[in-house]
């Protein structure tokens, strides 16, 4: 059995996983993004609380971490673009210190998007595929890699952070301090963001989301369609720049804005055939994330399961 954090901008969770990549208790908080650095931690204990009072609990191997990014694996630390007050923070270190964690178990820290390729090469929608990037769109965009059949953290960490390619010179300026960023252009905020620029307004009484545009896009909404559709546009300039580089053959989307479907999927699909046109690149393979919300967590599970199990990282743990 195996405890796994997944840490991002709107939620706080937590699983206990087994071996097989099953998860049997889940629990989470909303992320208090914009409060302090201990009143974030304080929501991350509350979710290791609540794994904590499983009988389940005294009985696992490894506990792994999933962090939004920037992440250093090396020192531990995060910095992730949605959470201000978590500037090279510590968590490995805070994590330790979470006085229910047995002496000795070493926390393993993974990006968000790292754990979610990992999981889905482990168990889901990559299990076929030697080379992908597998892609959370949620409240911010990220990525990770899958090369010859194993993970690719890169040296920090961060390999495959695609939120933060550039897709537009004159772009906004991006929290990162670039200009142009995918994440600014297909996040869930900014697809809200973009709808309401152009004369969209959420029904009464609900807020300006992304699930509140694709409610809308789903009945035909042209404002809505055409906040989808520029966001998938930025993705899919971003996903054919990726292949380019690395000759994936596969990438897989989940996160909050994918639970969209077609609403995103098609125009990506369409905008791919416009910006992969290389012959090594054309007709990659646009794929669902198989995990849905607990990409994540298995994820970081599969880190830990590596490390419990002395490979050298989660990758490969997906057998």
């Amino acid at each position: 059995m195996y405890a796994a954090l997944d840490i991002g901008g709107t939620k706080i969770a937590g699983a206990l996983v087994d071996e097989e990549g099953r998860v049997v208790r889940r629990t989470q908080r909303p992320t208090p993004a914009h409060e302090s650095a201990r009143v974030l931690m304080g929501a991350v204990d509350a979710v290791l609380d609540g794994l904590a009072g499983d009988p389940a609990w005294g009985v696992i191997r490894g506990l792994g971490i999933a962090s939004a990014g920037p992440v250093d694996t090396a020192k531990g630390t995060v910095s992730p673009v949605n959470i201000p007050a978590w500037r090279g923070f510590p968590l490995v270190d805070e994590v330790r210190a979470y006085p229910s964690l047995f002496a000795g178990l070493e926390p393993v820290l993974v990006g968000d998007a790292v754990a979610m390729a990992a999981a889905e090469h482990w168990k889901g929608a990559a299990r076929d595929v030697g080379h992908a990037l597998c892609m959370v769109v949620s409240t911010g965009v990220g990525g990770g890699l899958i090369l010859n059949g194993r993970l690719h953290q890169g040296r920090s960490g961060n390999a495959g952070h695609i939120g933060h390619i550039s897709v537009d010179l004159d772009g906004s300026l991006c929290p990162c301090g670039a200009r142009g960023c995918v994440e600014g252009l297909a996040s869930g905020s900014a697809i809200a963001r973009q709808a309401l620029a152009s004369g969209w307004t959420p029904p009464r009484g609900e807020e300006a989301t992304a699930a509140a545009v694709a409610a809308a896009a789903g009945q035909g909404d042209a404002r809505a369609l055409a906040a989808f559709d520029r966001a998938a546009r930025a993705l899919a300039a971003a996903v054919a720049a990726t292949a380019s580089l690395v000759e994936i053959e596969a990438v897989v989307v989940g996160g909050g804005v994918a639970q969209a479907g077609d609403l995103l999927f098609a125009p990506l699909r369409q905008h791919l055939d416009s910006y992969a046109t290389l012959d090594f690149v054309r007709g990659l393979q646009v794929r669902p994330a198989a995990l849905a919300q607990d990409a994540g967590l298995v994820g970081a599970a599969a880190a830990a399961r590596a490390s419990v199990r002395g490979l050298n990282s989660p990758g490969s743990a997906c057998t």
